[in-house]
């Protein structure tokens, strides 16, 4: 704090009553009364953004983690209950609405607060709402009646908008809120909070925007060599932090300030580690003999370091290491993020087999107290299959998991336990930085790249701050511990790159939906619409970031000027010929992509004509695996599927995707129609048959049957067979050319093709940043135009004037239909209601075939067991829904929309079997499945369930429609009570 120029003088009278009248005027707020109740001072950034809701502004918090921004939140809370107005507080997690729910409960009382999320409602119509992002856009368009004397809306993690799943919901809301709700968008620190504050403020009015690079509890970064703790950087220990207040760059980034240096003592000592690494690799090999050296083989050469000392790979040290270093260094309680849910459960196993033990006799007490309270709905015979009894006593050793697979009360009893101090070491996923709170002294790094998806990629520095914000416990610890472990490919530069960067944007992930569209369109103008959404985030970012797109082609021009130039030739037009050998290039491309999809069509051959019984084999990586046939289908693109019952006891499904080398027939074994592959002791009996015949060589001779009737995936194969004669006859007469030009007699040719590929490839780039340019102008409302395309094919809506459908459009009766459904697959759901698909369903079946509208597979695994008979009435109904499923990608591959995701059959059995009332282990057992991860996608299922039960026909529906309505809603009721059972109902709030 700056100190005045006159501390040592008293100040002037008049300057003395102008404070005072302050501090009276100050004294007599809802920010004072508001504040008397906290027990501990505002800090700054806190006192700023109160100040800007009391002056009736819209607010934006940018603040670390852990700092105190749901303070202003809740202060929000206060001045609407002060006011006699609503609050409704969105989070975009139902575990982080259950907590802060309990936490307004405490502080307000029960009577004034509700609970809204997809399962839940706890005093709906409180003045004040916890409640899901996705609930309050699905009241803003249902216009609900909820909404009167709405005074303010806080988005609790309002950087969840750049989710690409999940984040269009935000900019709904954000959008579609009445002019007079005032907004309190609370985040973590992004680089671009001026810029979003600026779009705050062009849709919602006047926004105060408050950032904090400030951590209210010092971060101190180490790492661990080996079995030493050392800090990262040479003095202080922590990351750079902007200065309060500082202005940041054109794109609102804090300031860049260099890292401090790095402990010369760290590198030293992981320099030390690697030597060490590679002596004992070389003691190995010296053991073993004199074999050649792998390096000499085309592996990798070893690496050298100062002097040309051998370097060895750098193992991280064991996690009883970590967990004891941790202890002797006082460190405990601890986060350690683990990347993998199977990873966290194995770290639980490693340290109770190594006798971890963390708690004392009375903390182990109190902790089972804590178990038996939350646990006591769980039957006893349920307990087994849960894994009950090890996660009870890791928990009382004082180590347990934390992931999206873990029953919600097994996470919500670890949250409590570890909250209270009792757990001192939890394995968790990243999931659990999304705002849950369950601050640590200390937070721990495995590794410092994880799966996205797609692919292994090495965190953001975003992503690291998120991760490490939630070490250091505001008020119990005077410094915070991230702590990093070194190994290969985890050296202290790169630690320092993610700890020192302030470089993380929040980019808008908005794109329109078809419900999105439906509900827009029955409300205001297509004009109107088109204006709402080009008021997006997501257009605001893309006009902006035109100015910089046309500087970029400047540059890229300049650069194509500079190359062309360079590769010049006496004998004619080098680019010509370049140009000649790009498109070479480019066409042996496809005829390699060619020659891939025909190999992918062959598999399928491979497949059609196989039926059950059959035994195949096939390959599963480097191995040759065995499997009789169960049945055959097709997959969602049309292509044949086997469901097989591999020597393992497993059931997998065959496509030509999983398994491109195709399969080949051994023989057949008799599977009589009665055998029930979802019982135990027919699966086993079936697997001892398929390993005695194959063992034995006894297996039928049975002749193959005729192929099926030519499929549409074989079509595409015949197709792309002629594809590849045209393609090489193309790619031959290129070549003529190229060979006919007169640069191919150049002397320096290889010289000027050279410099030819780079400048084939930034022509290349040149022409899509001006095709980026050109599109960006508009393109919310372009995909927009592109969404009514595919809704006026499929009859949803319709032009006001007939033979104009660039005009206005009206929705009909099926669109507004679609605009009860909120679901990420919400045409399909509407697709499958219009065609009759689910009509004559009993309850379990319907849940089946709806939970094919919901689940998504974390693996690319297309059954998880308890496999659907193919001519069974779900069955069929699972197929009828790939074929609109692939119906609607078509239209939207026509109207160039990125295609939505499908229906997804693997869960239908289970959920099918559960509905039905089968035991939890039974549909655990079948299933790649964790009770966790059923738990969550049953709960989604239900959110689905109960919004098709709540279907009423309009007055004017067809009597046929309207009855076939009516039942469907009552069985979508039954479903939903048949689902929601057991394990599936625990839920505590």
């Amino acid at each position: 704090m700056t100190p005045s120029r006159h501390s040592d003088a008293p100040a002037p009278p008049a300057e003395r009553y102008a404070a005072a009248r302050r501090r009276q005027a100050a004294s007599r707020t809802e920010l004072a009364a508001f504040a008397s109740g906290l027990g501990f001072e505002l800090d700054d950034f806190q006192v700023a953004g109160c100040q800007a809701l009391e002056r009736d502004e819209g607010v934006l918090i940018a603040a670390p983690t852990g700092a105190g921004k749901t303070v202003v939140g809740e202060f929000a809370v206060h001045l609407g209950l002060a006011k006699g107005l609503k609050t409704f507080y969105t989070t975009p997690i139902k575990a982080l609405s259950n907590q802060k729910y309990l936490d307004l409960t405490r502080r307000h009382g029960a009577e004034r607060v509700g609970l809204l999320t997809g399962d839940t409602s706890i005093n709906p119509h409180a003045d004040v709402i916890v409640m899901t992002t996705e609930v309050l856009r699905n009241m803003l368009y249902s216009g609900s009646r909820d909404l009167d004397r709405l005074g303010y809306v806080v988005m609790d993690e309002v950087h969840y908008l750049a989710d690409r799943f999940r984040g269009p919901v935000w900019e709904e809301v954000i959008i579609h809120l009445a002019p007079e709700v005032r907004v309190v968008s609370l985040s973590a620190t992004v680089s671009n909070a001026e810029e979003f504050g600026q779009w705050l403020g062009e849709v919602r009015g006047s926004t105060t925007v408050v950032v904090s690079e400030h951590r209210p509890v010092p971060l101190t970064q180490h790492m661990i060599v080996g079995h030493r703790l050392l800090p990262l950087y040479s003095h202080g220990g922590g990351a750079p932090e902007a200065a309060p207040g500082s202005a940041g760059g054109d794109d609102g980034a804090p300031p860049s300030e260099p890292a401090p240096p790095l402990n010369p003592d760290l590198v030293k000592a992981v320099r030390a580690a690697q030597r060490a690494a590679a002596a004992e690799g070389a003691a190995s090999k010296s053991r073993g003999g004199d074999g050649p050296q792998p390096w000499r083989r085309g592996g990798r050469a070893p690496r050298r370091g100062a002097g040309g000392a051998r370097l060895g790979r750098l193992r991280p040290p064991s996690r009883l290491t970590v967990i004891s270093a941790l202890e002797a260094a006082d460190l405990l309680p601890a986060i350690v993020f683990v990347f993998s849910r199977a990873g966290c459960e194995s770290a639980v196993s490693q340290a109770m087999a190594g006798g971890v033990d963390l708690t004392t006799r009375e903390e182990a007490e109190r902790i089972r107290q804590v178990i038996d309270r939350r646990t006591a709905g769980i039957p006893t015979t349920d307990r087994g299959v849960l894994g009950f009894h090890s996660w009870a006593s890791a928990l009382e050793r004082g180590v347990a998991a934390h992931h999206a697979g873990l029953l919600p009360v097994f996470k919500e009893t670890v949250e409590e336990l570890f909250s209270a101090g009792l757990v001192k070491v939890v394995y968790a996923t990243e999931t659990l930085a999304l705002g849950i709170n369950m601050p640590a002294r200390t937070v721990v790094l495995e590794s410092l790249r994880k799966w996205n998806g797609s692919a292994h990629v090495t965190l953001s520095p975003g992503e690291y701050t998120q991760l490490t914000g939630r070490a250091g416990r505001r008020g119990i610890d005077t410094e915070g511990h991230a702590i990093v472990l070194a190994a290969d490919d985890v050296e202290p530069s790169l630690v320092s790159s993610l700890a020192s960067r302030r470089t993380y944007p929040l980019v808008s992930a908005f794109r329109p939906t078809y419900n999105m569209a439906v509900n827009l369109l029955g409300r205001t103008s297509r004009e109107r619409a088109r204006e709402v959404l080009e008021s997006s985030f997501a257009q605001f970012q893309a006009d902006r970031g035109v100015v910089e797109l046309a500087a970029q082609a400047r540059r890229e021009r300049r650069g194509l000027e500079e190359l062309e130039a360079r590769m010049t030739c006496h004998l004619g037009d080098f680019r010509e010929y370049a140009a000649l050998r790009q498109e070479i290039a480019e066409a042996e491309a496809d005829l390699s992509s060619e020659r891939r999809s025909a190999r992918r069509v062959e598999a399928g051959r491979s497949m059609a004509s196989l039926r059950r019984g059959d035994v195949v084999v096939y390959r599963k990586g480097r191995r040759s695996r065995h499997a009789v046939v169960l049945s055959g289908g097709e997959d969602r693109t049309g292509a044949p599927a086997l469901t097989v019952l591999g020597e393992d006891g497993r059931v997998v499904t065959l496509s030509p995707d999983t398994s491109p080398d195709g399969v080949m027939r051994l023989g057949c074994l008799r599977v009589a129609s009665s055998v029930d592959i979802r019982r135990r002791e027919h699966r086993d009996r079936l697997v001892g048959r398929l390993v005695d015949a194959i063992r034995s060589g006894t297996l039928s001779e049975a002749p193959v049957r005729k192929r099926r009737r030519t499929g549409p995936a074989q079509r595409r194969g015949e197709a792309d067979s002629r594809s590849q004669v045209t393609t090489a006859e193309r790619i031959e007469d290129l070549r003529r050319q190229a060979r006919a030009h007169p640069c191919h007699g150049c002397p320096d040719r290889e010289e000027h093709a050279r410099v030819g590929r780079k400048w084939a490839k930034a022509r290349a780039e040149a022409a899509r940043i001006m095709s980026r340019i050109e599109t960006r102008t508009g393109t919310i409302a372009r995909l927009f135009d592109a969404v009514c395309e595919v809704l006026l094919q499929l009859g949803y809506l319709e032009p006001v004037e007939e033979g104009h459908p660039e005009a206005e459009l009206r929705v009909t009766s099926a669109g507004r239909l679609l605009a009860r459904v909120y679901a990420e697959r919400d045409l399909l759901i509407t697709e499958c209601l219009r065609s009759g698909l689910w009509d004559a369903l009993g309850p379990a079946e319907l849940a089946g075939a709806v939970s094919a509208c919901v689940y998504e597979p974390r693996l690319s695994a297309q059954s998880l067991g308890l496999p659907v008979s193919p001519g069974s009435r779900l069955g069929r109904v699972l197929r009828g829904e790939l074929r609109v499923s692939r119906s609607i990608n078509d239209l939207e591959g026509l109207g160039r929309i990125a295609h939505s995701p499908g229906a997804e059959p693997a869960l239908a059995g289970a959920v099918a079997a559960w509905a039905r009332g089968a035991e939890l282990a039974e549909v655990l057992d079948a299933t790649d499945m964790t009770a966790g991860d059923f738990v969550r996608w049953a709960k989604q299922l239900l959110d689905v369930l109960s919004q098709l039960a709540g279907l009423v026909p309009e007055p004017d529906a067809d009597p046929r429609d309207a009855e076939a309505l009516t039942a469907l809603a009552l069985t979508a009721a039954e479903a939903s009570l048949d689902v929601g059972r057991g394990v599936v109902a625990w839920s505590g709030v």
